[in-house]
């Protein structure tokens, strides 16, 4: 079965609106071509302002089975691609002893069954499938030159049974927190768009969409103390995420407007270290622009 298509950028917006997300004209555009050029999407930006769930929603719109592969120090290839089941493996051994000869024993153990498919293997037997690569920056450099072996090619070899062809190439989009600079290398063969923070009226616009029961004023309160959170050089400055919660947070408290209680009271559904909430109680005139 092929991805749905579309025809301009417009399309994607309306498709991505329509399922959840609101994106801005930028990356509407990068999600469209790299849906029409079947290229990687390779997204940067500071945790939190929507870089996954845009691949959620991707996959959503074209009808395509989302895999998650989440990246962490370590992660080798055995990890992303596939594995064997050793303990069926073992069975199986057990259950064949005493009948047949040991070379045709050995080869049964490398059947299809006993196969374990991790995440980059099924988007490749997955049609159709969206690849979600998140926070590559945890990945070291051996990592990286694997997945460009296997996005140059889209298929995988398996020494015991052969190579496996994707039939249609999955959507592959790759995040990044930066905590480190990926290599060029990687980047070359991706569409790159940097993602960042919502502007005023799109911030607006999601949280009343996420958290439709909360009065304007309150939504309009808070995108702009996270606006101002997001200048004050902390060491997590808040995402929509944060944003979201927050609102979420004052609503359950019966809030209407933020003021300094409620905004001193709530800090910890927006920030989440400790010197930063300190920092801003120490400053809570300027955090609502009085």
């Amino acid at each position: 079965m092929q991805p749905v298509a579309f025809d301009n950028p417009s399309a994607v917006a309306e498709a991505l609106d329509g399922a959840g997300y609101l994106p801005d004209r930028g990356l509407a555009t990068a999600a469209f071509l790299a849906l029409r050029m079947h290229r990687p999407l390779f997204l940067e930006g500071d945790p939190g302002v929507g870089k996954t769930a845009l691949a959620q929603a991707l996959a959503t719109v074209t009808g395509a089975a989302l895999v998650r592969l989440q990246c962490y120090e370590g992660i080798d290839a055995r990890q992303a691609l596939y594995d064997w089941d050793f303990p069926r493996q073992m069975l199986h051994l057990r259950a064949a002893e005493g009948g047949g000869d040991r070379d045709t024993l050995e080869a049964s153990l490398y059947d299809r069954r006993f196969l374990v498919a991790r995440p980059i293997l099924q988007a490749l037997e997955t049609s159709p499938s969206a690849l979600l690569i998140d926070e590559i920056d945890r990945a070291d450099d051996e990592f990286e030159a694997f997945l460009l072996e296997v996005l140059a090619e889209n298929s995988v070899t398996i020494p015991e049974l052969g190579t496996i062809t994707a039939e249609v190439p999955p959507l592959v989009v790759i995040t990044s927190n930066r905590t480190r600079e990926v290599h060029d290398a990687l980047k070359r063969r991706c569409l790159y768009h940097w993602v960042a923070h919502p502007d005023f009226a799109r911030e607006v616009a999601i949280v009343r969409r996420r958290v439709p029961e909360v009065s304007d004023q309150l939504v309009q309160d808070v995108a702009s103390a996270a606006a101002r959170l997001r200048t004050f050089g902390l060491l997590k400055p808040p995402g929509i995420a944060e944003t979201i919660d927050w609102t979420r947070a004052l609503h359950v408290l019966g809030a209407t407007r933020l003021d300094a209680t409620t905004a001193a009271d709530t800090l910890g559904a927006v920030l989440k270290y400790h010197e930063d909430i300190a920092r801003v109680q120490r400053d809570l005139d300027a955090l609502l622009g009085s």
